[in-house]
Order: structure tokens, then sequence, then C-alpha cells
């Protein structure tokens, strides 16, 4: 039986093990990827530096995880505070496109590509702010509430950002 993401990280904090944290690496470094790539505009090379930065980090600062949130949110936390770290580093203010397959009852697969890149597109015209709450909500499926965590702003704003992204797509897409 594989272990619990709490075992792990006790594995990790109170006996050090590499192991231990390298399984939780494991578990989470494709989201946590995915959600960089999209914060750095598809910038994979980009998005692989600063997620590398972001486990590297948490693994030095894993005896400060309290278990509150879930180990997810807790790295996407530490992933967005590197990204942001970054991108005052360089005086950039840009965030994710989001890369979700649009999927129509039999479509062709030619149209899922067409509607992703219009959707690609228009998450262009959105604020920095609503693309990572539609990133974090809609493509990761995080909770309002952690989306908030993460982004270190109240609920409201989250749902704010993601009821007005949404329209703006809708518009920008005509849907």
């Amino acid at each position: 039986m594989a272990a619990t993401d709490t075992e792990l990280v006790l594995l990790a904090c109170r006996d050090g093990d590499p192991n231990a944290f390298a399984e939780l690496v494991r578990r989470y470094q494709s989201p946590v990827r995915s959600f960089v790539r999209k914060m750095t505009r598809g910038d994979a090379h980009l998005a692989d530096d600063i997620a590398q930065e972001a486990f590297l980090l948490a693994w030095r600062k894993i005896h400060t995880y309290r278990q509150e949130a879930g180990f997810l949110t807790w790295l996407l936390t530490i992933a967005h505070n590197q990204f942001r770290s970054h991108a005052r580093r360089r005086a950039e203010t840009c965030c994710q496109d989001i890369e979700e397959t649009a999927r129509q009852p039999g479509g062709s697969p030619a149209t899922a590509e067409d509607l992703r890149m219009d959707l690609q597109e228009a998450m262009k015209h959105l604020s920095d702010g609503e693309r990572a709450a539609i990133g974090l909500c809609c493509q990761q499926g995080l909770t309002h509430e952690e989306a908030a965590r993460i982004l270190d702003c109240p609920l409201g704003t989250v749902k704010t950002n993601i009821m007005r992204g949404r329209e703006k797509l809708r518009r920008r897409l005509r849907i």
C-alpha cells in the first residue's frame, strides 16, 4: 500500500528521508510543472526552472508544512511565489495561458485543436488575476478557497476573477 502524503512528509521532515520527498516530487511534478508552464505563457524551459526552484525550496522548508491544506496546494503556493519572485526580478507580470483541450461531442480532432488555440488566444486578453484564478480552479481543479490561498488574495476576489474571466472568454469566443 502506498504511503500517504502525510506519511511521506513526516518521513522527509523527521528523518530527512530524500526518498520520501522524491516520491512526493514524483506524485506532483506534473501538476506543478503544468501550472508554472501556464504562468509563463508556455515557456517550458523557464517553467521547468521555476518548478525545480519550487521543489528545492519545498525540500528546504518541508518542516514548515502544517497540513492545513493539501500538500499539492502548499506546493502550488510555493511555485506561484517563485514565479512572482522571478517576474519581479525580470520586471514582468505575465501569467498563464490555459491549455484546456476543448471537447465537443462528435467533434473532429482538428476542430478541438482549433478551439484550443482560440482559447489560448482569448486567455491572453484576460487580466493576470483572471488567468491565474481560471487556471487554478478550472484547469487544475482546485477549490476557490485553495486558489485564494495560493494567490494570496481574498476568496471573493478569486470568485470575481473567475466570473469576469469566463464572461470575457464567452464574449471573445462567442460561446
